[in-house]
């Protein structure tokens, strides 16, 4: 006869049986819910690099509204796709769900470099040679006038660079730049004269950072002279002023746009944005500005006679700057625009001067430079089409160097630029 201990033997036996078994479903229902949400999220990864890759192949306009559809004709892969204007460059938004499961991406894209093109150097043919000064150097291909390349002797500089003067193959150039790109010129001629409401209040805040996803946040000053300090600005905001806007060093800025008549940068800035202006734009000393920045004056309105001033850019010593400069105007104009760059000033990426380019001693440019003329000026004198201890290199520049569509030099191959939230 069995003892009456047993039973409670069997009890526990059959307890611990019971809760492995238990285990064992619960892990297996667990696996199974994980393995699930692992094939959707991969589903819904490729979705979402599939919509990414339209949006770069595709020249379609329907999307600056935003546009959702079914990759596959079914109601498991849609996604969400917006490109819109964004200065220089443009602004892609992709979203990729399925039910509750959602993934996103913003991000700035941008056009290859077209290589045929590219140049260190193109500088306008005005039927007279331009000379070479001091330690200059210019690396890459060059278009230059009929005319050529000569030696020169200033301020008490012989020329001490390398005796071939351009260490690159030499082209002849047209009477004309290259025109910018037709169609980024007539957008940014829409967006700069839309003149927003604007939301005033936003900058009382010390950080603000909005959404690419969510629509573009406008800060419209008028006429009022601003200056923006202590304040931290991020993504999808645009500052647009019938006066100046003064950027001071306690603020940071990145990715946001700002149009205005004027813009004076205070020394020691620090951050990533695009400056446009109708007059000028001032750069202080030792500023830093990361690549992809943009610095552009665009006149598209014809100026009055008796008031009229010259469009300009100028860049304070000791800076490094990283993207486009260039200067832009719609109608003839006796005043050209000026670019002006100081001492020990590095830019990595490109400079296009429809008017004048002035280089400073020691002015390092990594990638390239267009302008119709060269602008030289000591204590007394002022010379056209001389460099002096400058250096132009267009191999020192990133060969995954990405450029805008606005200059001549891009092809009509769109990569990504910049990731700029993900989820």
């Amino acid at each position: 006869m069995l003892k009456a201990s047993a039973l409670y033997i069997v009890i526990i036996i059959a307890l611990v049986i019971g809760l492995l078994c238990s285990s064992l479903i619960v892990a297996a229902y667990f696996y199974k819910i994980q393995y699930q949400k692992k094939f959707r999220y991969d589903r819904l990864a490729n979705n979402l690099g599939s919509g990414i890759n339209i949006l770069l192949a595709s020249t379609d306009t329907t999307y600056a509204a935003g546009k959702t559809f079914s990759l596959f004709n079914n109601e498991e892969d849609s996604v969400s796709i917006k490109r819109f204007f964004w200065g220089v460059y443009d602004i892609g938004a992709v979203e990729a769900y399925n039910q509750k499961d959602t993934l996103y991406k913003t991000f700035s894209f941008a056009n290859t470099v077209d290589s045929t093109k590219w140049a260190a150097l193109y500088l306008v043919d005005e039927d007279r040679p331009f000379s070479l000064s001091g330690k200059t150097t210019i690396r890459g291909d060059a278009y230059i006038p009929k005319a050529g390349v000569q030696e020169a002797y200033i301020d008490n500089k012989a020329y001490q660079g390398d005796k071939r003067l351009i260490i690159g193959t030499r082209h002849i150039s047209e009477k004309k730049l290259p025109q910018l790109d037709a169609d980024r010129l007539k957008q940014f001629e829409k967006y700069a004269g839309q003149n927003p409401v604007g939301d005033s209040a936003l900058l009382k805040k010390d950080t603000v950072k909005i959404s690419f996803l969510n629509p573009t946040r406008f800060v419209n000053f008028k006429k009022e002279v601003k200056t923006i300090q202590n304040i931290y600005l991020d993504g999808n905001v645009a500052l647009f002023s019938d006066t100046t806007i003064t950027i001071d060093s306690t603020a940071v800025l990145k990715n946001i746009l700002i149009f205005a008549r004027a813009i004076v940068v205070k020394n020691g800035f620090h951050g990533n944005c695009q400056l446009f202006a109708t007059d000028s734009i001032s750069i202080g000393r030792n500023c830093r500005f990361n690549y992809p920045a943009c610095l552009g004056v665009l006149r598209f309105q014809p100026v009055i006679p008796k008031a009229n001033t010259q469009a300009r850019i100028a860049i304070g010593h000791h800076t490094v700057f990283g993207g486009l400069v260039f200067s832009y105007e719609k109608a003839d104009n006796p005043l050209k625009p000026d670019i002006s760059i100081g001492k020990h000033v590095k830019i990595t990426g490109q400079v296009y001067s429809q008017g004048i380019l002035e280089l400073k001693d020691t002015t390092e440019v990594d990638g390239s430079v267009f302008t119709n003329l060269f602008y030289y000026k000591n204590t007394y004198t002022l010379f056209e089409n001389y460099l002096i201890n400058t250096t132009i290199n267009s191999k020192a520049l990133s060969p995954y160097y990405l450029t805008s569509d606005l200059v001549p030099v891009s092809t009509k191959k769109k990569k990504v630029l910049q990731w700029l939230e993900a989820n």
